[in-house]
């Protein structure tokens, strides 16, 4: 058994599992960011007035 070659490919493994992992949960807030985003474009096409005009009388 080469124990060199075998630590490096176990490394080379774990940096690779790592970069996964990163990027998994990049790409989940990023999905996340996108469901706020079309929440609140939903909720002002339901009210798209609401906020733009104040009534004062005096």
């Amino acid at each position: 058994m080469d124990i060199p070659s075998l630590s490096v490919a176990m490394s080379q493994a774990n940096v690779i599992d790592q970069y996964s992992v990163a990027m998994l949960s990049k790409t989940l807030d990023t999905v996340e960011e996108s469901g706020a985003m079309m929440i609140q474009m939903m909720e002002q096409s339901v009210n798209p007035h609401l906020g733009q005009n104040i009534d004062i009388t005096v």
